[in-house]
């Protein structure tokens, strides 16, 4: 058994063919996740029976110790492991052809944002209040990857994470499409809250040590700030963007 399964996992660890998943929430959710292809499934003795798994998906029962193994003694893998193949990178053309019909859209775009916990975290927010997509640059925005689905509670199977090449077309392509880009930025000249978010908006957030590059927010068509006490710097950017994201939810009633 054990030296079976340390042969899989040389295998198991070659992500540019796969990505391995972990934790109850984001292996289920991939499981429910229709265009989620999943090569294999690690489970413990204790979850093997937990979850409803299709028969053309193998599965591998395993200890603790060879899960943390696969994924790391630091990842709280909670007896569950997939072995997937990556999700279709979605294009802004798609996001727009599939939003163009509706009257109220939001979309998140992240720049210069790289923690992959903070980018799940945006991705759960998104997922709770019913973004379209998350927009990043290709470079310098991490891949999918298990920190990222764990960090999003499985909404990565919900929400299309969509890495572009270039931040500045996509952005031009969604504003000729009827969306208006709202940068946030903490020495705006208004806050949010004396803002009427449009009703297709795509909410641009920069990271708290960095903010939006220059052609970035040279690109926003109105930039906002969130009203807080002088004496704090700045929020996290996952908890900006949940601020964010009630708000137009809140305005537009959604």
């Amino acid at each position: 058994m054990t030296s079976k399964f340390k042969q899989k996992q040389s295998f198991s660890k070659n992500t540019n063919t796969s990505v391995l998943l972990y934790g109850r929430h984001p292996v289920t959710a991939a499981l429910h996740n229709p265009i989620r292809k999943i090569k294999e499934l690690y489970l413990t003795k204790e979850t093997v029976n937990e979850i409803k798994v299709p028969v053309d998906i193998p599965v591998r029962v395993c200890s603790k110790d060879q899960l943390d193994m696969l994924v790391g003694k630091e990842a709280l893998h909670q007896g569950f492991v997939a072995k997937c193949a990556p999700l279709k990178n979605k294009t802004i053309e798609e996001v727009i052809e599939q939003t163009q019909n509706q009257k109220a859209t939001l979309v998140v775009i992240l720049d210069q944002v790289t923690d992959p916990h903070n980018i799940g975290a945006i991705l759960r927010s998104a997922g709770a209040f019913q973004a379209a997509a998350v927009i990043v640059p290709e470079a310098g925005a991490p891949d999918e990857t298990g920190v990222l689905a764990k960090s999003s509670s499985g909404v990565l199977e919900l929400i299309p994470y969509v890495r572009v090449a270039n931040l500045s077309r996509a952005m031009e392509s969604l504003k000729k499409n009827g969306f208006w880009c709202i940068g946030f930025d903490g020495n705006a000249s208004h806050s949010v809250y004396e803002t009427k978010l449009p009703s297709k908006c795509a909410l641009v957030l920069g990271s708290e040590g960095f903010g939006l590059r220059r052609l970035t927010a040279q690109n926003c068509d109105d930039t906002v700030k969130l009203p807080m006490n002088p004496q704090v710097e700045s929020l996290n950017v996952s908890n900006a963007c949940a601020i964010a994201l009630y708000e137009w939810n809140r305005q537009h009633h959604v």
